[in-house]
């Protein structure tokens, strides 16, 4: 049964929030505060492209933590941020997720911490898609998704609806609160798994 996101959790998770270059990137902001206030310790790793979009600085406000946008970012200590938060993340969240980032993940890249991240970390892995309808419906992008799905990630969306190109079609992002939701439900499902 999933738990309702506005209800208080038993145990605050380490949500890695991976943000990709797509105008929705707007978007994270508010997922970004959504996760901390259900008790969550948000930790946001961004694309190149997604800092054309939005600041790491407004990110850092709202998750309360340090922001990854590369490799270069990893010089606290000796041990690599990348493998470090993948080690500690109970989910890694992606939203929104780029037709790129889902060909990426489905072809084992790694050329910058979030693709790194993926494939170094055993959680759960929850994409929320946002490109352009013709994108999602190439037959390229939907097996990328169908080799991911048979990896175990989830996806929620895309939704229907005028895309920034200017079309309408599926290709929107889903809805914040519902993306938040289906995270909750999914970090919910391991507690009753390991109880």
């Amino acid at each position: 049964m999933p738990v309702n996101p506005k209800s208080k959790i038993r145990t605050p998770k380490c949500v890695v929030l991976g943000v990709t270059g797509s105008i929705a990137a707007y978007k994270s902001a508010e997922l970004a505060s959504l996760l901390v206030k259900q008790g969550h310790d948000v930790f946001v790793v961004m694309t190149r492209d997604a800092i054309e979009f939005i600041t790491p600085l407004t990110l850092q406000t709202l998750s309360k933590n340090p922001v990854t946008t590369s490799f270069f970012d990893e010089r606290e200590n000796w041990r690599p941020g990348h493998i470090e938060l993948a080690d500690r993340a109970s989910l890694l969240l992606l939203a929104p997720a780029t037709a790129n980032i889902i060909a990426e993940f489905a072809h084992g890249l790694a050329g910058h911490p979030l693709a790194a991240i993926a494939l170094a970390t055993r959680a759960p892995i929850l994409m929320a898609p946002a490109m352009n309808g013709k994108m999602w419906e190439h037959p390229a992008t939907q097996k990328n998704v169908e080799t991911l799905k048979t990896r175990g990630v989830e996806f929620i969306g895309p939704e229907e609806g005028m895309l920034a190109c200017g079309y309408e079609g599926v290709g929107r992002l889903w809805k914040v609160d519902d993306i938040a939701f289906r995270a909750e439900f999914l970090l919910a499902r391991q507690d009753s798994l390991i109880a």
